[in-house]
Formats: structure tokens, sequence, C-alpha cells
């Protein structure tokens, strides 16, 4: 029978701001939301007509980045800035 050895790791490899900036600028994804919550997530956006789909491409901190009336207009816009598009499950 083999010993299973665990090693502790008592510093973490990333600081939280590091991790906060991990992938910042290279990296974002789309997600579909509500237009009723596209003013409550994000404030500085201007009025939008209740009932649509708003599709948000978000950068890897959680910023928005553009809203679009649909996912290849913001996919689109990750094209025109080489962002990655990542997928969240």
């Amino acid at each position: 029978m083999q010993e299973k050895i665990v090693i502790e790791r008592r510093e973490p490899l990333l600081t939280p701001e590091q991790f906060a900036n991990l992938g910042d600028g290279m990296i974002a994804y789309v997600r579909a939301m509500r237009s009723e919550d596209v003013n409550r997530l994000y404030p500085q956006a201007p009025e939008i007509q209740p009932g649509l789909t708003i599709f948000a491409l978000i950068g890897a901190d959680g910023a928005p980045i553009v809203l679009a009336d649909s996912e290849e207009g913001a996919i689109g816009n990750a094209r025109e800035n080489d962002l990655t598009m990542v997928s969240l499950h």
C-alpha cells in the first residue's frame, strides 16, 4: 500500500488582486439577460425597453464591455477586440 503525501500550501499562488485581474483585457464571455436586469446590474447603462433579451459581453473582471441585441453581435465585438471567448457553465 502506498502512502499518500499531502503538501499544505500556506501562501496562495495568487493574491486576490492578481486573481481578479487574471485574463483582464484578454478574456470575455457572453451572458444573456433580461433588459429589466441591465440597469440593476449596470446602473450606468442607458434605459432599455422592458421585456427584451439582451446579450452582454463581459470581461474577465466582470465589467461589461458591450450590450447587444444578439449573441452574434456580442461575439462579433469580442472578435473585433481580439478577446478570447470562454464558456461558463
